[in-house]
């Protein structure tokens, strides 16, 4: 078994992250995915340090790029507009990332796309939208993030925003770009006819929102940063121990009464009898935590947590993940064989079907392609289906 996806055939013509992503997350599912780049590559080939191997290798295009074939085209030429043409009416799904009316000053308008294969599914990822009064704008993750609400919403304070440590934006729309492909595809099978799907990192981030979004259009309050501390749940955070950090979660009173009474603690304390009581007063319950952790090390404390039923963990380093036993029993890292670099660990995809170690149920995975690695094999194969 090679994916639920194993008969569907991508045009990845996406660069950096978002487009990329929903690729690949499309390849982790079984599908054949074609990267078609420019002759000098996805922008992302460059973007580092780091760089590995002799060849200088970005670690940034591995993280989003496996389980893909690349070809290479210039598409404002006769040439490169040609092999796109072919691939396109072999193709079941393209995904598109370039700024809105790009592709189609290249020639291939939507309705292009669909003259040429009425059943393709086209994925357009933005930066604001295809349209509105914002609509042309070039789409950035960090932009995006302090345009879409989620810097005011993360850091130590209101004075202090702060953006996520990883692309959140680019990668939502990655994500929420592969659930709409699916849809479409699923959608053509009664069909017949492929859909045009849209989404931004706008849309994501604002998609995203979750309940910091509700209590500004129901209830009137405008969310702002808070630090380690939910605004909404008390205590739920990041406490202080004799060498280290905790975190907790006590998202129910009867949580609450199990660690205050613990810990030594009156869970019937004025100001901290009632969820909404302990919101109101989170310093005071933070400050009472933190002392009766201070003196108790992280790893004893966990222990506790653990007897207590109390929902708790540590904050992990990069390293200390990767290296989990619990990481690798959900096959979050893979080995691939790179061309140059040779047999590698990557992260892996999130998704498991069934009891198959192998995500999305491919029995292997494919490393991320070097520029042009597929030029023959794709051209080969155009060759042979049109025969």
């Amino acid at each position: 078994m090679s994916g639920p996806l194993d008969d569907v055939v991508v045009i990845d013509l996406t660069r950096a992250l978002a487009g990329p992503h929903c690729g690949m997350m499309l390849g982790d599912l079984g599908a054949r995915v074609i990267k078609v780049e420019s002759p000098e590559g996805d922008e992302s080939r460059g973007w580092g340090p780091p760089f590995v191997g002799e060849d200088e290798i970005s670690t940034y295009f591995l993280s989003c790029n496996r389980n893909k074939e690349s070809v290479t085209a210039d598409l404002k030429s006769d040439e490169g507009r040609d092999l796109l043409t072919r691939l396109v009416g072999r193709a079941d799904v393209l995904l598109e990332n370039f700024r809105p009316g790009v592709l189609d000053r290249l020639g291939f308008t939507i309705e292009r796309l669909h003259e040429l294969n009425p059943g393709l599914v086209v994925l357009r990822i933005s930066g604001f939208g295809h349209d509105g009064p914002q609509g042309g704008r070039a789409g950035y993750d960090q932009i995006a993030q302090g345009e879409g609400g989620l810097m005011s919403l993360t850091g130590t304070d209101p004075g202090h925003p702060q953006r996520v440590g990883v692309p959140i934006g680019d990668l939502l729309a990655g994500m929420y770009g592969a659930y709409g492909v699916v849809a479409a595809l699923h959608e053509r099978d009664r069909t017949g006819i492929g859909r045009e799907v849209r989404t931004s990192l706008l849309a994501s981030i604002v998609g995203v929102h979750a309940f910091q979004g509700t209590r500004y259009t129901v209830a009137g309050e405008v969310p702002h940063a808070a630090g380690n501390h939910h605004p909404s749940i008390c205590p739920y955070g990041l406490f202080s121990c004799a060498d280290g950090m905790i975190q907790l979660s006590c998202g129910s009173e009867g949580l609450w009464v199990r660690l205050a009474t613990g810990f030594g603690l009156d869970p019937l304390t004025p100001e901290m009898a009632t969820n909404r009581e302990r919101v109101a007063n989170r310093d005071a319950v933070v400050d009472a935590l933190n002392a009766a952790f201070a003196d108790i090390p992280l790893a004893e404390l966990l222990v506790t947590m653990a007897e207590l039923g109390i929902p708790a963990g540590e904050v992990r380093s990069l390293d200390r993940v990767y290296d989990w036993d619990q990481t690798r029993s959900q096959g979050l890292v893979i080995e691939v064989d790179h061309p140059s670099l040779g047999r590698i660990e990557v992260p892996g995809p999130p998704l498991r079907l069934d009891d198959n170690s192998y995500a999305g149920g491919r029995s292997e995975h494919l490393a991320p392609p070097t520029l042009g690695q597929h030029n023959a094999s794709v051209r080969d194969w155009l060759d042979a289906t049109e025969a």
